[in-house]
C-alpha cells in the first residue's frame, strides 16, 4: 500500500449515522491501516480475520458494503461472497475485493460472484475509499421518481426509482452494478457502446479492467435474456461494443 493521503469524507444517509464497513482481512497490518483509514474517513468500521467470523459479524453487524479479501484462511473469499450472495436471495450486501496482481482468474470469478468492484494489491489506502464511497452511492442512491421514469422493452421492465427491475412480472435479482447496467442500456436503445465506455459511464472510471464490463455483461445476460447463449436484448457489435435492442413494440418512457 501507497502512503496514505488525507481521506475522502463518507457518504452517510441524510441526517442518518455513517455507512457501516465490514473489512474481512486476515493480514493484521493490512487491516489496521484499511480499518483506520476508513474510520478516519467517516466510516464504521468492524473487522473479520478469516471466512467464518466474516459471515458472523455479517449477519450481526449488517454491514453497508464488505471489504473482502480473496485469500483467507478457513473458507476464502470467493466462497464467503458466494454465501453472502445466498444469504439474501442474490442481492446481498456490497463487495468490494482486495486481490492480488496475479489472480485475475479469481478476480473474474468473484465479479461472476456478484462483486460490485476490486482493487488490487498493492493498494493506495484513499482509491480504496474513493471505490468504497462510489459503489455506496451506486447502491443507495433513489433519484426522485419524477425524474425517473419506468423503463419498459417488451415484458422488461425497470424502474430506476425504486431500483428494481422483472421480467415477465417476476422481479429479477440484480446487483448494484447490474441494475445500473441495464438502466444504462435501457436509456440508450439501439447505440453502440464500447466497453471502454460502459467502463467510464456506468462504472465512472477512467481507467481500469475491461474484463469487468465483459463479466457484468454476461451476468446481465443471464438474467434477463431467454437464451443467454444467443441475446437477443444486450447483442454484441463485434469490433464495437454492446448495443441494447429492445424487443418489438417496446413501449418507450
Amino acid at each position: 500500500m501507497t502512503s496514505p493521503a488525507p481521506p475522502p469524507p463518507a457518504p452517510t444517509a441524510s441526517h442518518g449515522p455513517p455507512r457501516r464497513v465490514l473489512v474481512v482481512e486476515d493480514d493484521p497490518t493490512v487491516a489496521e491501516v484499511v480499518t483506520g483509514y476508513l474510520s478516519r474517513a467517516g466510516y464504521a468500521t468492524e473487522h473479520a480475520a478469516d471466512g467464518f467470523t466474516a459471515l458472523d459479524r455479517a449477519a450481526a453487524f449488517r454491514p453497508h458494503l464488505v471489504v473482502l479479501d480473496l485469500m483467507l484462511p478457513g473458507i476464502d473469499g470467493l466462497e464467503v461472497c458466494r454465501r453472502l450472495r445466498r444469504a439474501d436471495g442474490g442481492a446481498a450486501v456490497p463487495v468490494v475485493m482486495l486481490t492480488a496482481r496475479g489472480e485475475e482468474a479469481d478476480r473474474i470469478l468473484g465479479l461472476e460472484l456478484g462483486a460490485d468492484d476490486y482493487v488490487t494489491k498493492p493498494f493506495s489506502p484513499r482509491e480504496l475509499v474513493l471505490r468504497i464511497g462510489s459503489v455506496l452511492r451506486r447502491a443507495e442512491s433513489v433519484p426522485p421518481a419524477a425524474h425517473s421514469p419506468v423503463l419498459r422493452a417488451g415484458d422488461l421492465t425497470a424502474d430506476p426509482g425504486g431500483r428494481r427491475a422483472d421480467r415477465a412480472g417476476r422481479e429479477l435479482t440484480l446487483t448494484a452494478r447490474e441494475f445500473d447496467l441495464l438502466v444504462f442500456l435501457m436509456r440508450h436503445p439501439g447505440q453502440v457502446f464500447s466497453r471502454e465506455e460502459l467502463l467510464h459511464r456506468v462504472w465512472g472510471w477512467e481507467f481500469g479492467d475491461l474484463s469487468t464490463v465483459t463479466v457484468h455483461v454476461r451476468r446481465l445476460r443471464e438474467k434477463i435474456e431467454d437464451d443467454p447463449a444467443a441475446p437477443a436484448l444486450v447483442t454484441t457489435v463485434w469490433g464495437a461494443g454492446y448495443r441494447f435492442d429492445p424487443a418489438e413494440g417496446a413501449a418507450a418512457p
